[in-house]
């Protein structure tokens, strides 16, 4: 396949996975349900899903073992960003194109939606598909990943920085646990839902995430100057309206561009031991630069 042909396989899959791992809207408590599957359903990059898939695809793991790991990362990402939105952290009106869950509902809906992802991603890990060992490792990877070391003690830190001026060093460990941490997570769960990589090529795969995870916020900051609200699907020009320190707040534009251009360059360099096998992990990293051609 293609790497186009092979998104769109894998989006397919995680899709179908996603609307059978979450309640029916028809099932009590029916607006919960609903308004978790208006957060969930038809939208988003699933980055994150994709990434899971093409580590998977490194240790041979079953498409059916990824489809529920990749549910739950999903489940986790959509989570965190119906609670950032909300009025009492980043206040936001729009996400992925649509009004974002607090909009359309209510605040209450909008924290408890949050709540119920949260838990119903671990559901969609101790699925009967993974072996009890592969759920234990999945779980705590998942677990840590989205905690207080993790993507939730980033946004702790995010929230603490507005309006504060943030050394590099600084901003980039807010951003590998706000966002890499759960991208890392991703290609770790990946690798996991198979046979394990020995330490060696677990280490390389986390090189690899580490640079993929950090592009990708460079490149969030970026877009967030340069394009409109319609192409980024949620509000243009927030961070600077917000005083939140970013990649370009810091270093500028061009240099923003110059470092997701190396960060790409370090992704490929973590994946040569793997060879030809990692061409879905390299062309990811393309992907998740390329956003600022």
């Amino acid at each position: 396949m293609t790497f186009q042909q092979w998104t769109r396989w894998v989006l397919e899959r995680v899709e179908t996975a996603l609307e059978n791992y979450l309640p029916p809207a028809t099932t009590e408590p029916a607006q919960l349900h609903e308004a978790m599957r208006y957060a969930v359903l038809g939208g988003g990059k699933r980055v994150r899903p994709l990434l899971c898939h093409a580590a998977g695809e490194l240790s041979g793991a079953s498409a059916e073992c990824l489809d529920a790991a990749a549910a739950a990362l999903e489940m986790i990402h959509v989570y965190s960003l119906v609670h950032d939105d909300m009025p009492c952290m980043d206040d936001d009106a729009l996400r992925r194109g649509r009004p974002t869950v607090h909009v359309q509902y209510d605040e209450p809906t909008a924290l408890l939606v949050g709540d119920a992802l949260q838990s119903q991603a671990f559901v969609a890990l101790t699925a009967e598909i993974l072996a009890p060992a592969q759920q234990a490792a999945l779980v705590r990877e998942l677990a840590l990943a989205s905690g207080s070391t993790g993507m939730a003690g980033g946004q702790a830190i995010d929230l603490a920085s507005v309006g504060h001026v943030l050394s590099r060093a600084q901003l980039e460990t807010m951003h590998r646990m706000k966002t890499g941490a759960l991208l890392r997570a991703a290609v770790r769960m990946g690798a996991l839902a198979g046979v394990a990589p020995d330490a060696k090529q677990m280490h390389a795969l986390d090189t690899y995430a580490a640079a993929v995870g950090l592009a990708f916020q460079v490149v969030d900051d970026i877009l967030d100057v340069t394009a409109d609200s319609a192409v980024l699907g949620k509000t243009a020009g927030k961070d600077a309206k917000d005083g939140k320190p970013t990649y370009v707040s810091i270093m500028g534009l061009e240099a923003s561009r110059t470092l997701a251009a190396h960060l790409r360059s370090e992704a490929h360099a973590a994946l040569a031991p793997f060879g030809a096998r990692a061409l879905r992990l390299a062309e990811l990293a393309d992907l998740v630069v390329n956003r600022v051609s």
